[in-house]
């Protein structure tokens, strides 16, 4: 087995526990995501502070949808998940090799130290990012749907519940004929919404160009992947130095050290590119939200002038600090399992050569 396939199943499987552990933070941000506020709720909102908002999210999801509310879509989005982490590190390990060999064939002609840049370090996150990108997006279409469908159920409620107030007003109906009506509506349940019923929407809304919504604004984010990268090869390869060069040292990089690493790298990544987040979440959401056109999006570019002009700057950084905890504490566990079994399996590797090299003797 190659390296490239060693770290192509190993990024995946460190990708799905990563996921598993922080899906609920990830269901709660999509949400904060793709809730939409005026610019004058913003302004004279009194919310709490970001993290007490988001614990109270939580609760607030566990109350009223159980704990299945919190992992709705987890099955697309681990599927999802071993796709992404194992083409992406499939990917990324082959063009790495192939920048390695570049760089000592550079070196073997004098120019060079034999080292990559950091820029090919950015080209090669970059090509398996958009790799990535292109075939993966389908499934995260579908993850964003079924993690956002109570929200979305809520403010068509809300809508009807709108209506009907209008509706009394206008033909004068009896108190207790809108009680009536009113509790009916309180009483109605979300209804199911598993994978193939999510498939089946976005091939009606829109068909099969509708399983890339988002593809431009998450294509530019691409360069999301690759700051993180570079920022996480840069420090490895400056600690490991550092640590050939002090002999007393040890050379090898702990399991905590690759977490931290991890953990700056994503930070960086994260907050750089937040906003395009935002926008390809809302525009993967359902759009059929009531009647209002600011909370409807035809593309990439009306998203982004919608939004400035509804929500202005401050609707591109909605649930931000909620999407740190988890993309860090996700990518720093994604970092140091891929790292484990990746060690594992040169170990093993290893093993079963010396094996065979005895059982040849």
């Amino acid at each position: 087995m190659s390296n490239a396939v060693a770290n192509g199943l190993a990024g995946a499987g460190g990708g799905m526990i990563a996921q598993t552990l922080t899906y609920p933070l990830q269901t709660v941000n999509t949400r904060q995501q793709t809730e939409r506020r005026a610019k004058k709720d913003l302004a004279n909102s009194s919310r709490p502070a970001a993290s007490s908002a988001t614990f109270l999210q939580i609760l607030q999801v566990i109350r009223t949808e159980g704990w299945g509310g919190l992992y709705s879509g987890l099955k697309p989005s681990l599927l999802g998940t071993a796709a992404s982490q194992g083409i992406y590190y499939y990917f990324y390990q082959v063009f790495k090799n192939k920048a390695e060999a570049i760089a000592a064939a550079r070196r073997e002609k004098g120019r060079g130290d034999g080292s990559v840049g950091m820029f090919s370090w950015l080209v090669v996150a970059a090509i398996a990012g958009s790799l990535n990108v292109l075939l993966t997006n389908p499934i995260w279409v579908l993850v964003t749907r079924m993690q956002t469908h109570t929200q979305v159920e809520r403010k068509i409620m809300e809508e009807r519940k709108k209506d009907l107030l209008r509706e009394a007003s206008e033909i004068r109906l009896t108190d207790s004929t809108l009680q009536d009506k009113l509790a009916e509506l309180d009483s109605l349940k979300p209804r199911p919404y598993g994978t193939m019923h999510a498939a089946r929407e976005v091939y009606a809304e829109a068909g099969i160009t509708g399983f890339w919504k988002g593809i431009i604004p998450t294509l530019i984010m691409v360069c999301n992947p690759s700051i993180q990268f570079m920022i996480y090869e840069s420090s490895l390869k400056h600690l490991r130095a550092k640590r050939a060069a002090n002999k007393q040292g040890l050379k090898n990089i702990t399991a905590l050290e690759v977490f931290l690493l991890g953990a700056l790298a994503k930070l960086g990544a994260t907050v750089s590119t937040y906003p395009l987040l935002v926008v390809k979440s809302r525009l993967q959401a359902k759009q059929e939200i009531g009647g209002n056109v600011s909370l409807r999006y035809s593309g990439t570019f009306d998203a982004i002038i919608k939004m400035i002009r509804y929500e202005g700057l401050p609707g591109f950084y909605m649930g931000m600090n909620t999407k740190i905890v988890q993309s860090v504490f996700a990518a720093s566990v994604l970092f140091v399992v891929k790292e484990e079994l990746v060690k594992a399996y040169m170990l093993l590797e290893y093993k079963c050569q010396k094996f065979m090299l005895n059982l040849w003797k």
